[in-house]
């Protein structure tokens, strides 16, 4: 009961804020709607709108559900109520690209006030405008892709074999656990250059509590996950500042050879803004690698052929290389593993962690017919595009294949395709897409050539608060003899 009125909360708040917003703004309402023509649609039900309907679908195993019924009715964009506020939603693939293409120009990020509290006004995710850019660029430049192969690659392997090696056979696990364990050891050990157990697992707690409280009721009160993830905030800010301090101070390798050194060596941000920077690429990193390593995993589970064929190509390999003799994979069988990659874009597809984007309209703006106000909530929901039957046959099937069809490889061009965006477009692109997918291959090549699996319990997807799977993904481990 007590999870469910801290989910609610927000949406109570928002209906008392829309009752404010009626009665003070009705005049100015009834000339926004003369001067504008908004697309087509409903307006819910009386003060809530369509909020509870969008939250019940947004919190099920299908996302779109609520907006494939308005499509259905009004179009691919549709407006409607949400939240307090008239909401202009899509599942067009050229709107959306519309929209994020003219990130910082027509459009503008918009997300609640937890989470910008919580996640930070200087980090790469939140700010906007020229800042944005500037931080966007950084973050790029950090992981390009000559950095993935001489500064992440190895690194990625040893936390990969450190954390399965202490797996035993026969061991009950629940592998979204151990997913977001892997995650959270991939970013600081590659953000902050840490490496010691005690440290990363005092760390994974505090982020397990700041994760947990980005889109809760931000009410800072002891008991409530606002507060809570507030004040594990300003413990990892604290231990990101000790590590800049000790840089500054000596002028030495202390702190690692992670992003954090290099931010340091190589840009010029105030400390505070650093501190930001490495909590937003902690946020972002984690929640894409952790969460789409575990739907592979699960989908692959559901899908014995697709399964084989993966451990067929990953054991290939495996036998080119002496593993047990402690060497480890190269750039070249990273680059040679393609039906891998096909599994992660199916999962990507499938599974992908950002449904849907929140934008603002920065001035009135002409689309079509339509005419969207300055202020209006935008909705680019990028989940309806890649569960669309129109564009994907039996779209909500696992088919890693369906990669391989030539009349679908222009679609499968993630960083540019308005039909495949899993890690967003435009200025807000994901600087660490490449890291992600790098991360997420080393992940299944040692999980499925060192173990087999069994499911223990039915599951199933969520995607609110944060994508999960509702139990866990329990499996018992048999660990593979060499």
């Amino acid at each position: 009961m007590a999870e469910f009125l801290v989910n609610f909360w927000p949406l109570f708040v928002s209906s008392l804020l829309f009752i404010v917003f009626l009665v003070k703004y009705k005049k100015n309402g009834s000339d926004t709607r003369e001067k504008c023509k908004l697309p087509p649609g409903g307006r819910g039900w009386p003060i809530v709108g369509d909020s509870i309907s969008w939250y019940n679908a947004v919190a099920s195993s299908h996302p779109p559900s609520f907006v494939e019924k308005q499509v259905a009715r009004f179009g691919k964009i549709f407006s409607c109520s949400l939240f307090g506020k008239r909401a202009v939603v899509s599942a067009d693939p050229m709107f959306n690209r519309f929209v994020m293409q003219n990130e910082g120009k027509l459009f503008q990020s918009c997300y609640p006030k937890s989470f910008r509290d919580v996640v930070g006004k200087n980090g790469v995710i939140t700010a906007q405008g020229e800042h944005q850019r500037k931080l966007h660029s950084i973050a790029s430049n950090l992981m390009r892709l000559d950095k993935l192969k001489s500064q992440f690659l190895q690194d990625i392997q040893i936390v990969m074999r450190q954390i399965f090696n202490n797996l035993r056979d026969k061991q009950v696990i629940l592998l979204q656990d151990v997913c977001r364990k892997i995650a959270i050891n991939l970013m600081v050990n590659q953000l902050l250059g840490v490496s010691s157990e005690s440290e990363v697992n005092e760390i994974t707690q505090l982020f397990s509590d700041f994760v947990d409280g980005c889109l809760s009721a931000p009410i800072n009160l002891p008991g409530f996950a606002y507060h809570t993830a507030m004040k594990a905030r300003e413990s990892i800010i604290s231990k990101i500042n000790s590590s800049i301090k000790i840089h500054r101070q000596q002028s030495s390798p202390a702190i690692g050879n992670g992003v954090l050194r290099r931010l340091l060596e190589e840009e010029s941000l105030p400390d505070d803004a650093v501190a930001d920077f490495i909590i937003n690429l902690l946020f972002a990193g984690n929640e894409t690698t952790a969460k789409t390593m575990l739907f592979a995993v699960y989908f692959l589970t559901q899908c014995p052929r697709a399964m084989k064929q993966l451990l067929d190509e990953q054991q290939s390999l495996r036998s080119q290389r002496s593993i047990l003799d402690g060497e480890m994979l190269e750039w070249q069988d990273y680059k040679a593993m393609s039906f891998t990659q096909c599994v992660i874009d199916e999962t990507l597809r499938l599974g992908g962690i950002a449904i849907w984007l929140m934008r603002e309209a920065k001035e009135d703006i002409e689309y079509q017919d339509y005419v969207i106000p300055k202020g209006c909530f935008i909705v680019p929901f990028l989940s309806a595009v890649h569960l669309n039957e129109n564009i994907y046959e039996d779209a909500l099937t696992f088919n890693p294949w369906r990669w391989m069809i030539p009349e679908n490889q222009e679609k499968r061009n993630w960083r540019n395709s308005p039909f495949f965006a899993p890690f967003g477009g435009g200025a807000r692109f994901c600087p660490g897409a490449e890291l992600a997918r790098l991360q997420i291959a080393m992940f299944l090549h040692y999980f499925v050539t060192m173990y087999r699996w069994k499911q223990l319990k039915d599951d199933e997807m969520s995607f609110f608060p944060s994508a999960r799977l509702v139990n866990g993904f329990q499996i018992q481990l048999s660990k593979i003899l060499a």
